[in-house]
């Protein structure tokens, strides 16, 4: 099982040099995946969770694919309607090719109305659309796949029994976001599904959390190191770590963040 980091590419503390900061150490310390959010306006809505300056996922996974050299890159989760799909379908294929077959695309359907809004996608629609986008994703690089590139993986979120169908239909992994353990469990037993590779938090804390709720990577090293077991068990191909605790503020000090992804892989290393 592989572990990655979910990156901010949002916020005042982020900048050219602290993303490349965060490439290096996250391919420094072993984790094998990156990974960005996505949004293209940054209406009130967007702003109270992910402020400005908000970098673009393509643009910045490319920039970053210069910058490392064996890490996989992705999106968690690009929000598919926003952009034409054979835009999004053209862009993927030559980031994957620029990086080496590095790219993994998670999708998702979105949650800001305010953006759908402001980018004239009707918000009502967006499911319809992403199914029909990831229908001409799948098509348009079945058309160009002579050239005898890899497929790109595609990784599908939401928790909702349309979303569940979404992935068994187009995906090639269920990309869960800041679910219990129990959830997830109860989900992949009760449909089935290509892959699993979900997103989890990352909050270390000095004592254990005893909520029933506690969401898989809340809590201490032991109970952290225990979820990615559990994950492992279920079959997750990979588990993607957010540090990002919805502060923007934590966004100028991101050696907490790394100091905690360094104890994660020191002891997840240590256990395999």
């Amino acid at each position: 099982m592989q572990l990655g980091v979910n990156v901010p590419n949002f916020g005042p503390g982020t900048d050219p040099g602290v993303l490349r900061d965060w490439a290096r150490v996250t391919e420094g310390l072993g984790y094998g995946l990156l990974m960005v959010s996505d949004h293209v306006v940054v209406t009130p809505d967007v702003a109270e969770r992910y402020p400005e300056p908000f970098y673009e996922p393509f643009t910045t996974l490319s920039w970053l694919a210069g910058v490392t050299s064996t890490v996989r890159l992705g999106t968690t989760v690009l929000v598919l309607p926003y952009r034409h799909p054979l835009l999004v379908a053209r862009m993927a294929a030559n980031l994957d090719r620029l990086s080496g077959g590095r790219l993994v695309l998670g999708v998702g359907v979105g949650w800001a109305r305010q953006e759908f809004d402001a980018l004239d996608v009707p918000f009502t629609a967006r499911g319809r659309l992403t199914d029909e986008y990831l229908a001409t994703l799948r098509d348009a690089w079945r058309a160009g796949a002579e050239d005898g590139t890899d497929p790109i993986p595609v990784w599908i979120g939401g928790n909702s029994a349309a979303a569940l169908r979404r992935v068994a239909r187009f995906g090639d992994a269920w990309h869960p976001l800041g679910l219990s353990i129990d959830r997830m469990r109860t989900v992949l037993t009760e449909h089935s599904l290509p892959a699993f590779a979900p997103r989890i938090a990352l909050r270390l804390t000095a004592t254990p959390v005893d909520d029933p709720e506690r969401p898989a990577g809340v809590g201490t090293i032991e109970q952290v190191l225990d979820d990615l077991g559990q994950l492992r068990l279920l079959g997750a191909d990979s588990v993607v770590l957010d540090p990002y605790r919805g502060d923007p503020e934590e966004t100028r000090r991101p050696h907490a963040a790394w100091q905690a992804l360094a104890e994660v892989a020191a002891h997840w290393k240590a256990a395999s």
